[in-house]
């Protein structure tokens, strides 16, 4: 994973154990500080936005992370420092987006400098509070995603057939958030920096250009406000847990099954709860139980967390009978056999979403069908399957779809493109897509069939993984695999002026045939560290054909193509390069008419 090779890079990742240990062991921290402006953590922090898509948007000082780059790394470590001898952060910015029920959320943008002392802190923080937070919250934690809270969800209607839900909307929840409220619960989990915490709750306070300081609420858009929103509601799910999952019992009992008949003799509420953000579900038996818990849970709100709830909103659903919500799916409990069994599609307001952004993308392809557009347009296609392809009843919905599509895609595309059944499509084609439905090819590629879709088992979230100690990091290599699919649509997205359609097309190919891995140093690659480069070089002769392409890391690739002997020495230093890897750099060398480099630079 990135996160780890740049945790490794910049030796970090003993400290966040370290963190991670300690607050398991409930103990205080009262130095933090020191550990959030260390070089180290400061650099790491860099890396990760400027790894961050949002770090091209800038805020109210008109900066980018570019002009960031431009600085050298002591310069960025002595601006951060100076900057929080005393905190001040520079307005936010103010942007709207547009949410699935077509109204706007308020989105605040903080300067970049800040948005990368947001991160020093957030590094630190987080190993804190994830050895806290409950196993079945889901929403920006890392390794988690919606894909398993729905599976969550699935397994306690499927394996404990449990067919009644709690629906409880928030209102308004990051505008809420309060403040005091927010530092005391960072004190109850053993943050007792008070330098850390006044910085904090300067960040949350951060004047919003043209609106002033907010006396509550997170802004959302800020590194730290989804770590902060669990902080808020963590107080939600161990309280909740509490009434029956973890209900401490009075007698020791061998199994789980035992505990639960033994909760079940009293007069306690059951009930699961499952989060992702601040939207959560709490699964119960039956009807009478439900409402003891949605009652329960708008006063705990109220009175314990100073928030309300959408009464228009919130509910008391039974899957049986009607479907409910979350996260773009549908969930009904429908009958199979003697039981009943989660059946999952997709939202109509997220379907209606999902058709009239095709129809966009499909009439720009009718006014210009560069590579370009069709390169979006099998992006989007990408997107949307790897995240729906969990529904149970996905390759209905994505039929139905596709059909309501068609006219619209044949008329439109007629004139610039042809109808035809694939042939010799590229690698990721083949892999994902069957060769018997036709397709349009526009510009010798060919669309993705929005329709060629396939239920994906949704798997529960493995406690046995974790960033933050030795043997959760080893299972997560062990289960690591690279998600092809999930890249090669970032790819799709980017802008490489002046290439050929063929280069694009084939570099996509190559990274699908290779499995994602730098050909040199059998690295797994994520779109962000790709380059493509050309064997034989055009200035040479070279080509853009599949056969003279090679995917590699972008450092791997500097290497290739590097005269200076500082730099060489420095990357050779950086990659780890080893006598092997280095025989197949100077072959790659030598082809470019380049100086060989000699192994006894290993040794220096």
């Amino acid at each position: 994973m990135p996160t780890l090779r740049n945790w490794d890079y910049y030796n970090m990742t003993e400290t966040f154990t370290e963190l991670y240990e300690k607050a398991s062991r409930v103990q205080v921290f009262s130095h933090l500080y020191d550990t959030i402006i260390s070089r180290e953590n400061i650099l790491l922090a860099f890396r990760m936005i400027k790894t961050n898509k949002g770090s091209k948007t800038p805020g109210t000082d008109g900066k980018t992370i570019d002009d960031m780059k431009e600085l050298s790394e002591n310069e960025l470590v002595t601006e951060v420092r100076t900057k929080l001898r005393n905190y001040h952060p520079k307005k936010v910015r103010r942007e709207w987006t547009e949410k699935e029920n077509g109204k706007w959320r308020p989105l605040g943008i903080p300067c970049i400098l800040d948005r990368i002392i947001q991160q020093c802190f957030k590094q630190v923080l987080e190993p804190i509070v994830e050895s806290q937070f409950f196993k079945h919250s889901y929403g920006f934690r890392p390794l988690r995603s919606a894909h398993h809270a729905m599976a969550r969800i699935q397994y306690l209607i499927n394996q404990a057939q449990f067919h009644f839900v709690v629906d409880i909307d928030i209102k308004s929840f990051f505008d809420n958030v309060n403040h005091s409220l927010l530092n005391k619960q960072l004190w109850n989990m053993g943050i007792h920096d008070r330098k850390v915490l006044t910085c904090i709750s300067k960040m949350i306070k951060s004047e919003i250009d043209g609106e002033g300081v907010p006396e509550k609420g997170s802004p959302q858009g800020g590194i730290l406000s989804p770590l902060l929103s669990n902080v808020v509601l963590n107080d939600l799910d161990q309280w909740v847990a509490g009434q029956w999952e973890v209900f401490p019992l009075t007698k020791s009992y061998s199994s789980d099954d035992s505990k639960r008949q033994a909760r079940k003799r009293t007069n306690l509420k059951e009930g699961y709860l499952v989060r992702y953000a601040d939207d959560f579900k709490i699964l119960c038996r039956d009807g009478k139980i439900a409402q003891r818990w949605y009652h329960a849970v708008r006063l705990y709100l109220k009175e314990r967390l100073k928030l309300d709830i959408s009464p228009e909103k919130s509910q008391i659903v039974n899957l049986r009978k009607r479907e409910s919500e979350f996260l773009g799916f549908t969930i009904r409990a429908n009958k199979k056999g003697k039981k009943r069994v989660a059946h999952t599609g997709i939202i109509s307001s997220k379907r209606e979403k999902m058709k009239q952004e095709a129809k966009k993308l499909i009439r720009r392809m009718k006014a210009s069908p560069t590579a370009e557009n069709v390169h979006r347009y099998n992006s989007f296609v990408l997107g949307i399957h790897h995240y729906f392809n969990r529904a149970t009843h996905v390759n209905l919905e994505f039929s139905r779809l596709a059909f309501d599509l068609k006219p619209f895609l044949y008329n439109r595309l007629r004139p610039v493109g042809k109808q035809e059944h694939p042939f010799n499509p590229p690698p990721i084609y083949k892999k994902l897509f069957s060769l018997g439905t036709k397709t349009f090819r526009i510009r010798d590629m060919y669309l993705f069939p929005i329709g060629g879709v396939k239920t994906v088992n949704t798997m529960n979230f493995s406690p046995k993984l974790s960033l933050y100690t030795k043997k959760g990091r080893e299972n997560l290599y062990k289960k690591l695999r690279p998600d092809i699919q999930k890249e090669v649509s970032f790819l799709m997205k980017a802008t490489l002026p002046n290439r050929s359609v063929e280069y694009l097309d084939n570099r996509i190919s190559r990274y699908s045939m290779k499995m994602g891995k730098c050909e040199i140093t059998g690295q797994y690659l994520y779109s962000y560290n790709v380059h493509c480069h050309h064997y034989i070089p055009k200035h040479l002769g070279g080509s853009d054909q599949f056969r003279n392409l090679r995917i590699l890391h972008e450092d791997v690739h500097q290497l290739i193509h590097m005269k200076d002997a500082k730099r060489i020495k420095f990357f050779l230093y950086k990659l780890g390069v080893n006598q092997f890897k280095l025989e197949k750099i100077n072959q790659y060398r030598k082809v470019c008419e380049l100086d060989q480099i000699e192994s006894s630079r290993l040794e220096e």
